[in-house]
């Protein structure tokens, strides 16, 4: 081995040293969150679950809204005209923000469920 490849074996080792001290720190940094950050999975994992079922069962709320319309159609509109717009906002949102991540460099899109 010559001196140059022992140099950069050497630094290699001190590189791979330092990034398991690094990730230590940050696992040391992160333990206050790691509590709110169990909480934030349980609920995301809780709407993933509900959003399967309905999936799986779009005759609910399908069965749901017939029933509203049929009992109370003017709450049924408003509530429909309402949330359309709520989500038509929410997913302005969503494609300006998927804008804003490919403008930045990232070169991926954000997460879309089918």
């Amino acid at each position: 081995m010559n001196s140059q490849q022992l140099e950069l074996a050497l630094r290699q080792q001190r590189l791979v040293a330092r990034s398991a001290e690094l990730r230590a720190r940050l696992g040391d940094d992160l333990l206050p969150c790691q509590r709110l950050l169990g909480r934030v999975d349980e609920v995301r994992r809780l709407m993933e679950d509900s959003w399967n079922w309905l999936r799986r069962h779009p005759e609910v709320p399908a069965g749901l809204a017939i029933g509203m319309a049929l009992l109370r159609p003017r709450r049924a509109l408003r509530w429909a005209w309402r949330w359309g717009r709520r989500a038509w906002l929410g997913w302005q949102l969503y494609q300006r923000a998927n804008r804003q991540v490919q403008a930045q460099g990232f070169g991926r899109r954000l997460p879309t469920k089918r």
